[in-house]
């Protein structure tokens, strides 16, 4: 079959989605009844999860820009649910007139996820994330119409602006070294992988590692790492409750895989330098994002600063990815991505529970709107708090094992006499701790408010079913994987290794040629 084909054929669920909202964009100047356009929205959605669900767990297959993995089918079955999640979250709260655009930016959002999680081109990665970040602006401009929203939608702009701008710096380098952007080759076309012992022998090969670093920045970014973080409190204080749950869980996803891609198949192995970079980054993001979120009263304020140090817990496996090729840098790619399924749950949950309640006719707001929450509605308090639980890595909820497999990873290192970095992971390990205890206490008094605080007399709760919905799905997926876990990381784990085990030498001939497939 030819790659051309072959690669149409691997793209027709992301084709559907990206007709579809164009679809719902042209349709939508027609008819603005809000009734309409969620099922139309739904409708690709679940097309797509089928065709993912059919390809799931299929030999490895290379087709030019695109790669069929285990990796990409865990990140597109996560970008479609989250779209899933999301169409219900915001069934009843868009607004009439501006629901074509809501759900179909949505729908080009998880197009370009999926897009992000297949790429095997460092060009078709990029045209990926901006697939994200575009629909983002014009999704933040959707929400609240007054002047501090319009403020931090600006703002969001402009810096994604700036890390984009990063990001294709980075990639020049890159580009500029090898000649390609293709991080995989095939047959007799070589990527990036397959040229990275020639650059490092190579006298321009000292500017390998600036060119990663600027990448790393420019993903930096999508997941709100410091010092790219500062724009996040005031854009999810200035959003609503739903727009606020995407922003803390689709670029993130964007960043993650992207991030996996880089790691696996263009950083040496072994890249101590920029495992020490990304070990300083952890610890600064993780402590920022608890300590900012201690004093923090506004709900959606204070889930941005919880955004932010779960960013600096997903570093902790970029770190030991970096700087490592055994089995502590293969299980710490695993684990950043099982950390981040773990972390999109009950982020999704807990803004589901915060946009079901109402506190004077509007959403909720403030700490104080969600007191006495379990005398109001019960099940919505308790699933709350199991989310709330669960990010704070309380065993035995999903969140625990999560923070459990990224520790350990350090953990590993850091008891390994060989290793040249054992010092620097025994430090990212007892931070990683003393920062779970820290995040503990504003989780817990999320917690404290809903039981402990005599409920308003004005403060009544929706009946929203959609809302209801995404809550107890989520609080009932952390209990469930918190009861076993292994399941969800076996489905994870295999690919990391395994691709960062392929050799870089290509006369080795691991690599089959165009659209041919590779056995597991």
């Amino acid at each position: 079959m030819p790659v051309d084909l072959e690669t149409i054929l691997i793209l027709v669920p992301e084709g559907a989605l990206i007709l579809s909202a164009t679809a719902l964009f042209v349709l939508g100047a027609a008819d603005r009844r809000r009734s309409w356009w969620p099922v139309c929205a739904t409708l690709p959605l679940l097309f797509a999860l089928v065709m993912v669900v059919r390809d799931w767990g299929r030999p490895v297959l290379y087709s030019g820009p695109l790669i069929q993995d285990a990796t990409g089918d865990t990140g597109r079955l996560l970008s479609v649910v989250l779209g899933l999640v999301m169409v219900l979250m915001a069934w009843r709260q868009t607004r009439r007139k501006l629901a074509t655009e809501f759900f179909g930016g949505l729908l080009m959002v998880v197009a370009g996820l999926m897009l992000v999680s297949r790429a095997n081109d460092l060009v078709f990665l990029f045209l990926g994330t901006e697939l994200v970040s575009i629909p983002t602006y014009m999704l933040l401009f959707l929400g609240k119409r007054n002047r501090a929203s319009s403020e931090a939608t600006v703002k969001y702009f402009f810096l994604s602006l700036l890390a984009s701008a990063l990001f294709l710096y980075g990639v020049s380098f890159v580009y500029g070294m090898s000649g390609t952007t293709l991080l995989v080759g095939s047959g007799d076309l070589l990527g990036i992988r397959d040229k990275l012992p020639e650059i490092m022998q190579s006298q321009i090969g000292g500017l390998l590692p600036l060119g990663l670093v600027l990448v790393l920045a420019g993903l930096g970014f999508k997941i709100t790492a410091v010092p790219f973080h500062f724009y996040a409190p005031d854009v999810y204080q200035g959003t609503t409750n739903v727009n606020a749950a995407f922003l803390a869980c689709a670029p993130k996803i964007a960043g993650i895989l992207a991030l996996t891609r880089i790691v696996v198949n263009v950083v040496p192995a072994e890249f101590y330098l920029g495992a020490k970079l990304v070990i300083v980054l952890a610890i600064v993001t993780m402590t920022v994002g608890n300590v900012c979120a201690l004093w923090q009263t506004h709900v959606r304020r204070l889930m941005a600063y919880s955004s932010i140090a779960h960013a600096g817990y997903l570093l902790i496996g970029l770190a030991l990815g970096l700087a490592s090729a055994s089995s502590g840098g293969l299980h710490g790619l695993s684990a950043m991505l099982f950390y981040l399924v773990l972390y999109v749950v009950a982020t999704l949950g807990t803004f589901g529970a915060f946009a079901y309640v109402r506190s004077r006719g509007e959403e909720a707001e403030h700490l104080d709107d969600l007191a006495g929450l379990s005398q109001t509605h019960a099940p919505i308090a308790a699933m709350l708090a199991v989310c709330m639980l669960s990010l704070a890595g309380i065993p035995p909820l999903a969140g625990f094992w999560g923070k459990l497999t990224l520790f350990s990873g350090a953990v590993e290192l850091a008891f390994d006499m060989t290793h040249p970095m054992r010092g620097w992971f025994a430090v990212l390990a007892v931070a990683g701790a003393l920062n779970a205890a820290i995040a503990a206490a504003y989780y817990l008094r999320v917690i404290l408010v809903m039981y402990f605080k005599p409920p308003h007399s004005d403060s009544p709760v929706t009946a929203d079913h959609g809302l209801q919905t995404v809550v107890a799905i989520c609080s009932v997926l952390l209990v469930l994987i918190g009861a076993d876990p292994g399941r969800l990381l076996d489905a994870i784990e295999p690919q990391a290794v395994r691709a960062r085990q392929v050799p870089v030498e290509p006369e080795l001939g691991m690599n089959a040629p165009d659209g041919e497939q590779i056995p597991e």
